[in-house]
Formats: structure tokens, C-alpha cells, sequence
């Protein structure tokens, strides 16, 4: 009988295969997305040349009849199949990476978050969960391309690259801030994803507006026919990296309080340190940004994107290259 780390490990690679099946029925959701979008085009433009045939004919007739009966004919609303089995699929692999993460946890005796690894498979769990427990109140379905497909491969690269067998805790992580400080780190980041998802959308929205608006022939890709305007998403993407925000900033200060009861000290400087106050910097610049009329729109964004990625460089390569009091990643 197999080990709970081993275990675990197996339930991780069950969910990778689970989210890259997700991400399938997602991709071809968008596709279907653009479908839709080309049909509902040409709908418009044949109602549009019947309305004015039927106007310039009708005489004496009253006008706006024929128009107004058109308009009361609501089409059918799409049902998007795909995007409800990408969903299906990325809840059975929410559970599956559950199991994974509930499973090395009781195989180490401690909570699961206290390498590189370990802090990976908690950190996508988090995105995962976030975005199912948001789909309930908003659809964010559109996002699922994006949410699989970065969960798939921080999951995968963790697996591959920054596994290590179940080791005891050093002493300065024997603390209850290790529970608190990195849990509200790796939700953070969760919502910060989101925010970032709608951001590439706006800019490509954004664009694709424009270009409309330019009568231009190629719009951009047209399943984005069927996703809120940019303004929409722009309101979205400010509200979870509003979210992201107020949880950094307490990672943040709980970090410093965790620095003096470990090292005697509330802020020395240290690469982790630096970055994660980098991060603080960028998104209070883009919440800034975003107040003021005249960063409104695709420069708010591009801010969105760029602390997200900063953030991901905060995880990733400051772990494993920059060496400091933070270096616990578990790898030699």
C-alpha cells in the first residue's frame, strides 16, 4: 500500500490530467463562442437590410411596426455546452488536488505550505477555488482557458521541478505565522490571477472596440462578441485586485511582525522582502492608477499584468536563484 506522499503525488497528477481536459472543453467553448458571435453578426446585418426594405415599401404605414416586432423576438439565449463541461471537469479536479493537498499535509503532521512545492499545489488550489466560488455569483466561464492552463503548468513545473520528499519544519518556520502569512499570500494571489485574466481580455476588448469603431474588417477574435465590453471588464479586473490588494497588504505586515519574532527584526531587506514589497508597490500604483481618469483603461491594465507577473516572479525565481533568510524552498 502506497504512502500518503505518494498518494498525494498520484492525486496531483490526476488533477493535471483533470485540468488539461478542462482546458480542452474550455478552448473549444471559445471557439463555439465564436460561432455564435460571426451568427449573431450576420443576424443583425439581415435584420437591418429587411427593416429598411420593409420601411422604404411600407409607405403610410406606421413606423418602427415592423421594427418593433422584429425587437420583441428575442433570440434564444446560447447555451454554452462546452464551457459547462470544462467547468464539471475543473470542479472533479479541484477535488482530486484536494485530496493531494490534504494528503501531504497529514503525511508531514503540519499544514501543506511550507516549501516551494508545497506552497505551489496550495497556491493553484486557492485560483482554482476562487474562480469556481466567483463563477456562482458571476459567470467568469470565459476565463476558464486562462485558469486551467496556468494551473496546468505551475502544477506541472512543481511536480517536475520542485518536488521534495517530506522533510522537518526548520525552526524559524515553527510559528503560527506560517499557517496565517503564506495561506493569506497564496489567496492573494489567487485573486490577483483573476484580475489579471480580465485584463488581457480588456486589452484585447479594447482593441477590438476600437477597430470597430474604425470599421475596420478585422476586429480581432470573435468569440470576444460574446464577453462584456472592456469598461466591464476593467470594473472587474479593479475589484479582485482590490481584493488581492487588502490580503498582500496584510501578508505583507504579518511577514514583518513574523520577521522580528524569527530574526529580531521587522524589515532587513531581503530579496523576499524586497519583492514582495515590489508587488504592494505595483498594484497600490495600479489601484492609483485606475482612480485617476487619465490611466483609465489599457495603461491601468498593463499595470494589472505586470504586477501579476511580478508576482509570479516573486515565486518562482526569487525562490530558487536569489538566496536570503527566506531561502525555503526545499531544494538543494
Amino acid at each position: 500500500m502506497p504512502d500518503l506522499d505518494s498518494l498525494s503525488i498520484l492525486f496531483v497528477w490526476t488533477a493535471i490530467a483533470i485540468y488539461a481536459a478542462a482546458f480542452v472543453a474550455y478552448a473549444f467553448d471559445l471557439a463555439r463562442r465564436s460561432e455564435v458571435s460571426a451568427d449573431a453578426r450576420l443576424v443583425r446585418e439581415r435584420e437591418a437590410v429587411l427593416v429598411g426594405a420593409e420601411a422604404s415599401s411600407a409607405g403610410a404605414a406606421p413606423a418602427g411596426t415592423d421594427a418593433a416586432d422584429a425587437a420583441s423576438e428575442e433570440p434564444a439565449k446560447p447555451r454554452y455546452v462546452m464551457a459547462r463541461i470544462g467547468t464539471a471537469l475543473t470542479v472533479l479536479g479541484f477535488l482530486f488536488q484536494l485530496a493531494a493537498t490534504v494528503t501531504r499535509g497529514i503525511a508531514a503532521e503540519r499544514v501543506p505550505w511550507a516549501n516551494l512545492y508545497e506552497f505551489a499545489m496550495t497556491g493553484t488550489l486557492l485560483v482554482v477555488l476562487v474562480y469556481l466560488v466567483v463563477n456562482t455569483r458571476i459567470d467568469l466561464r470565459f476565463l476558464g482557458t486562462f485558469i486551467t492552463g496556468l494551473v496546468v503548468v505551475l502544477m506541472g513545473a512543481a511536480a517536475i521541478s520542485f518536488y521534495v520528499g517530506v522533510v522537518p519544519l526548520m525552526d524559524p518556520l515553527k510559528s503560527v505565522w506560517l499557517v496565517i502569512h503564506v495561506f493569506v499570500a497564496s489567496l492573494a494571489t489567487a485573486f490577483f490571477a483573476l484580475a489579471c485574466a480580465l485584463s488581457v481580455l480588456q486589452l484585447m476588448q479594447s482593441r477590438r472596440e476600437r477597430r470597430l469603431v474604425e470599421a475596420a474588417e478585422k476586429p480581432g477574435p470573435k468569440f470576444l462578441g460574446t464577453l462584456p465590453n472592456a469598461d466591464r471588464l476593467e470594473g472587474m479586473a479593479f475589484r479582485f485586485a482590490i481584493v488581492g490588494f487588502i490580503f498582500w497588504t496584510f501578508t505583507l505586515i504579518a511577514g514583518a511582525v513574523w520577521a522580528q519574532d524569527a530574526w529580531g527584526r521587522y524589515w532587513g531587506f531581503d530579496v523576499k522582502e524586497t519583492w514582495t514589497f515590489i508587488v504592494w508597490v505595483l498594484y497600490a500604483g495600479y489601484i492609483h492608477a485606475r482612480a485617476t481618469r487619465g490611466w483609465r483603461g489599457n495603461p491601468s491594465a498593463w499595470l494589472s499584468i505586470v504586477g501579476f507577473t511580478a508576482v509570479i516572479f516573486n515565486f518562482t525565481i526569487v525562490n530558487v536563484f536569489f538566496k536570503g533568510l527566506h531561502a525555503y524552498s526545499g531544494l538543494s
